[in-house]
């Protein structure tokens, strides 16, 4: 059925409330009657310059893609996107990482939320020396912080995923020339009592591996390398072994992950191992 409106009629218009300014609606603190809770909500993909801890020159500049959530309670529409801009911005121009409980407790209070969560992804950049030449080249890492509040507890896991070089020790084992090689990948999940150097998980992974990898060689470091990667063969169990044993010893280290996935240079699939473990939790 459709209402005819007559067109001589006059149009009622509704006068907008004001207090200086029209008020403006906002749907996301309308209830919702569906009762289902949110468990993150939030904006990603953001891109923000931030610094991180150097072990060689102190602070770090880089920039990272950042994703922030709070839970939503099942009475809300929903949440207010922009306030996780201002919150983020209010810290200055550039989100520092011993700011990042502050960070958290400001998108509790302006958001009204009892968790939020912050993921923090960034390229991290190491100068390394060839072998023989002595050649310097940046390497780049890639490193994430995820940290979550819940009331006021505060759990961070540290990130790094390292490239390396592996060789296989079977094949070296049954043929009179070479050994497949290929590129692996190990990806080092760990929670702390005190914070750990990203180059020193980076150098536990790449000590663990048949040879670390170099972003310029000349050809007597490629010869270097080359014949390091012979001398040392791993399978991908392994590199995830060597690992885990070098976080076992940490003092500081209370839970680890340990993943690593092998490019495999003669079969079109990739080897995989991982170790979860706890170790010296409080």
């Amino acid at each position: 059925m459709f209402n005819i409106v007559d067109p001589a009629a006059p149009v009622q218009v509704r006068e907008p409330e004001t207090t200086g300014q029209a008020t403006l609606m906002d749907k996301q603190s309308e209830r919702d009657h569906r009762e289902l809770r949110i468990d993150h909500v939030g904006v990603r993909g953001l891109r923000f310059p931030i610094q991180v801890l150097d072990r060689a020159n102190s602070l770090q500049n880089t920039v990272a893609t950042i994703g922030m959530y709070v839970d939503l309670p099942q009475e809300f529409k929903g949440t207010h996107m922009s306030r996780f801009l201002e919150v983020l911005n209010a810290h200055g121009n550039v989100v520092h990482v011993k700011n990042i409980t502050d960070i958290l407790h400001a998108m509790q209070e302006k958001l009204k939320s009892d968790t939020a969560r912050l993921e923090i992804a960034f390229p991290y950049f190491m100068v390394k020396k060839a072998p023989v030449s002595g050649l310097e080249s940046v390497m780049d890492y890639a490193a994430r912080f995820d940290a979550t509040a819940r009331g006021k507890t505060i759990d961070f896991v540290l990130t790094v995923e390292v490239a390396v070089t592996t060789l296989c020790p079977c094949s070296k084992a049954i043929s009179r020339h070479s050994a497949h090689n290929q590129r692996g990948v190990v990806t080092v999940k760990t929670r702390f009592q005190r914070a750990i150097w990203i180059e020193d998980v980076i150098g536990m992974v790449e000590s663990s591996a048949s040879s670390e990898l170099f972003s310029l060689l000349k050809r007597q470091d490629e010869k270097a390398v080359t014949e390091r990667a012979y001398e040392n063969p791993v399978f991908v169990e392994d590199l995830v072994r060597n690992v885990a044993m070098k976080l076992n010893a940490h003092p500081d280290v209370t839970w680890y992950q340990v993943e690593a996935e092998n490019y495999e240079s003669i079969h079109h699939h990739n080897a995989y191992a991982s170790i979860e473990r706890k170790t010296n939790e409080p």
